[in-house]
């Protein structure tokens, strides 16, 4: 029997329910029903809170009364703007102290705060600096002055150049700009996608020279792990192109080197930090490059897992989606595993983009279709629903980096965030960071409180973020038995920190 729209409502959980007649009043007992219903399908809507967890649970929603009757309300403002605001929030400082699981989507050149590549590794011995024609910078550690090239004419001794200043705050700060696209002024430095996407590649292309010095990436990466860890992260997923690094005489290392590299300085951290699960990488290549390019990216990916399985995830394509090629571009070189009868797990940016329509936008739904493990950023997937129902059918998490989104300018007000759909649906979902020394921010507390406060609203509570942190060790690339190990871990922080919080 056909049901007219004007006389019933129908729900699915757990079985249909024919509401009665809708003329009159509707019966308060099964709007009651419908309102539980509905938030049981939301993240975390599933759990079910100790009664320490209610306790902290009812302290937080009166925290969020707080901030969302504010005048400013952090997550409608940017993040630029916005920064000192949440560091004052209650619960910010709460977010802090909650042990979050894993980082699974975080770029290597990215990992660390400027602050320290500045006042640490660029007064360093023999570090030299240029400054380009294109109003950015250069870095480059050489035994001896390093010789002209196309993008720098002219190199400088950075301890000479400091010498020759008298007080280097000023100067120090300025280079941090290079490093960074933190502003006082983010809408009038960055009007548009296209400005803040240059500032954005020009920041990556001048930390380069810093952060693929061979002793320099040792300490780089170590410090990343160590600046995770104090915000209460237990396992890292790093992104990373393994670009050759290189030595004071300018003796050049292969990827092979500097996966060992970065598996030395992991297991050299756990035994440090025993609460610490480790670090993997996913094998990064540009979306800008030839098909025959990535062919042999993905052909040398397949080695590197096969030599290196407790270390290579998978792969994936970076860069910025609106100007680069797209996944289905790409399909003979990603086919090649399954032609080769070898495993790649791909691990796929797709949908960061705001173009309804175009070529980019179908890079979901081809992300999907070559069997992605997640999907990274995931904007445009709220709006494509056959892509979003085979996502969750496949057990596909969107990886959420929601200050990345608004920074590139995807958007400004978080509460319009396209993931707010997919937070009340109960999407597979995990919160990570993307890029956080370019936005000034580290770990993953800020990028928790503006999906708990701004994309979550009232609705989220303990029981998301309970969640979305337990996600991070679910969907990561671990294999079963380190992903029973790190859950229980985690676990065991998580009861301490409600016990510790909760009255």
């Amino acid at each position: 029997m056909v049901i007219p729209i004007c006389t019933a409502v129908v729900i699915y959980v757990p079985l249909l329910l024919i509401v009665r007649d809708c003329d009159g009043m509707p019966d308060p007992a099964q709007r009651d029903l419908l309102m539980r219903q509905e938030a049981s399908r939301q993240t975390g809507g599933q759990i079910v809170l100790t009664a320490a967890e209610q306790k902290l649970d009812a302290y937080l929603h009166r925290l969020k009364e707080q901030e969302m009757s504010a005048a400013q309300f952090p997550p409608a403002i940017h993040f630029f703007k916005a920064k000192h605001l949440i560091q004052r929030s209650s619960i910010f400082k709460l977010l802090q102290k909650m042990p979050k699981g894993a980082a699974l989507h975080v770029h290597s050149s990215a990992l660390v705060s400027v602050d320290w590549l500045v006042k640490n590794v660029t007064y360093r011995p023999h570090c030299y600096v240029c400054f380009t024609w294109d109003s950015s910078v250069r870095f480059l550690f050489s035994a001896r002055p390093p010789p002209p090239r196309w993008d720098c004419f002219s190199w400088q001794l950075l301890q000479t150049l400091r010498g020759k200043l008298g007080d280097p705050t000023g100067f120090d700060n300025s280079l941090m700009q290079h490093l960074t696209l933190f502003t006082q002024d983010p809408d009038g430095e960055y009007p548009n996608q296209d400005v803040v996407w240059e500032k954005f590649e020009k920041a990556f292309i001048a930390a380069a020279g810093l952060i693929t010095h061979a002793p320099v990436l040792r300490d780089y990466f170590y410090k990343g792990l160590e600046e995770l860890h104090q915000d209460n992260i237990m396992y890292l997923e790093l992104r990373s192109g393994l670009s050759r690094t290189y030595e004071l005489d300018g003796t050049i290392h292969d990827k092979v080197w500097t996966l060992k590299t970065l598996q030395e300085v992991t297991t050299k951290f756990t035994a440090d930090h025993p609460d610490f699960l480790g670090a993997r990488v996913i094998v990064s290549v540009n979306r800008a490059l030839s098909v025959s390019e990535v062919k042999a990216a993905v052909q040398e990916a397949i080695q590197l897992q096969k030599d290196f399985p407790d270390v290579v995830a998978g792969f994936d394509m970076v860069g910025r989606e609106d100007s680069g090629r797209t996944l289905w571009y790409f399909r003979e070189a990603l086919s090649l595993p399954a032609e080769l009868g070898a495993t790649l797990p791909y691990f796929f940016h797709a949908g960061e983009t705001d173009d309804e329509g175009t070529d980019i936008d179908q890079n979901i739904l081809d992300a999907l279709l070559f069997n992605t493990s997640r999907i990274g950023h995931g904007y445009a997937l709220a709006r494509h629903p056959l892509s979003k129902e085979l996502a969750k059918k496949k057990n596909v998490a969107v990886e959420l980096c929601p200050i990345s989104n608004q920074v590139l300018k995807l958007v400004s007000d978080l509460r319009n965030h396209p993931a707010t759909v997919l937070m009340s649906e109960g999407h597979p979902m995990v919160i990570s960071s993307d890029d956080p020394s370019l936005f000034g921010t580290s770990g993953l507390s800020y990028d928790f409180y503006q999906a708990f406060v701004g994309i979550g609203g009232f609705k989220a509570n303990l029981g998301t973020l309970k969640e979305l942190a337990a996600n991070s060790i679910r969907y990561s690339s671990l294999p079963a038995h380190l992903k029973e190990k790190g859950h229980v871990a985690w676990e065991t922080k998580w009861d301490a920190f409600v016990a510790d919080n909760c009255c």
